[in-house]
């Protein structure tokens, strides 16, 4: 069984950064297809960043492209998503989500994910 947990989540003022992690275990995480998501109060969970098991293939939200790095260390067992430039709207509880897919290719859509974190809550605010 995978399990993966989340970190990193904190109040921060508009315009700051946060870097947040997604640590995995039960298994290792080179086969596996890992994908950040974002739920703010009242709105459904939406796809903000994904990459493939190879790090190969990345992609981003269109809110979030320019602003946001995901990146991988297999090794650690881990995925990262540095956010940048942050903006209020980005206020949400922060997963992320994973499915086993070695190919080079990464989904930004929730169903595809079969195994969940906790979430972490990032809220910015002044």
């Amino acid at each position: 069984q995978l399990r993966l947990v989340e970190s990193g989540g904190a109040l921060v003022q508009p315009g700051g950064s946060l870097r947040l992690s997604c640590v995995v275990s039960g298994r290792t995480l080179d086969n596996y297809n890992i994908g950040w998501f974002r739920q703010a109060p009242g709105k459904e969970r939406e796809g903000v960043s994904c990459i493939s098991s190879s790090g190969l293939s990345r992609n981003y939200a269109d809110s979030v492209k320019g602003r946001f790095i995901i990146s991988r260390d297999n090794a650690k067992n881990t995925v990262y998503l540095q956010m940048n430039s942050l903006k209020p709207d980005a206020t949400a509880v922060y997963y992320c989500g994973a499915f086993i897919y070695s190919g080079n290719y990464c989904s930004q859509k929730h169903e595809q994910y079969d195994y969940w974190g906790q979430g972490t809550q990032v809220t910015v605010s002044s």
